[in-house]
């Protein structure tokens, strides 16, 4: 079976923006509301940071569900491992998740500026440069035969995308609009003459696109 380069659970608002302008310690988000973005996920089951037991089955939770499946590695953009911007001065700064991430694989966060691996639990994160098809291998020789889920932000989905390489993306949009930031899309419609797209509404208010390649 062929390594699939797979988007999951990535949340966009009504005019496609991933995330706000201004994003710092305080707001991973910037000024996007990260309670109305992803308000759809937090609640379910299966939300892959959830640390209590409970929590609402349904559509939403049957998609979220698919996070850890058959995926061996992880990539991300510096920018959803860090708000730090330039060299990396404070090596301290270990991610947004704690002592234990989600992830439990291999992350390669795309960066510019050389930093060690360190592991966290079970999650070992890497510091990578390259285009977009060199970190893949990277990260499918490390995944042990499984899928590959890029994590985002949407600029680095978009290089992925620009570069023909995603398999599969599960793009849940949310009813609000945020008018800035960084954009996955002007429509989602854009994909269509690539992807087989599949529209599901959801009775949380969400809209989930699942899109797989033609």
């Amino acid at each position: 079976m062929p390594q699939l380069l797979r988007v999951q659970n990535f949340t966009v608002s009504t005019d496609g923006y991933g995330a706000g302008d201004g994003q710092s310690l305080q707001r991973p988000f910037g000024h996007a509301d990260p309670g109305v973005l992803m308000s759809w996920v937090f609640p379910t089951a299966s939300f892959p940071g959830r640390t209590t037991p409970g929590g609402t089955r349904g559509l939403d939770d049957h998609l979220a569900r698919a996070f850890h499946h058959d995926i061996g590695a992880e990539i991300m953009g510096r920018n959803k491992f860090s708000p730090h911007r330039g060299p990396w001065t404070d090596h301290r700064w270990r991610g947004w998740w704690g002592e234990e991430p989600p992830f439990h694989t291999p992350v390669f966060v795309l960066t510019h500026h050389p930093r060690p691996s360190f592991t966290l639990a079970d999650t070992t994160f890497h510091f990578v440069q390259g285009s977009p098809a060199e970190v893949l291998g990277q990260a499918r020789a490390s995944a042990g035969g499984k899928d590959v889920r890029l994590g985002g932000g949407a600029q680095t989905i978009r290089a992925f995308l620009d570069a023909d390489l995603i398999d599969t993306l599960h793009v849940v949009v949310a009813p609000l609009e945020l008018g800035s930031g960084t954009r996955l899309w002007a429509s989602p419609d854009e994909l269509d003459d690539r992807f087989h797209h599949d529209v599901v509404p959801s009775p949380s208010g969400v809209v989930h696109h699942l899109l797989w390649r033609r």
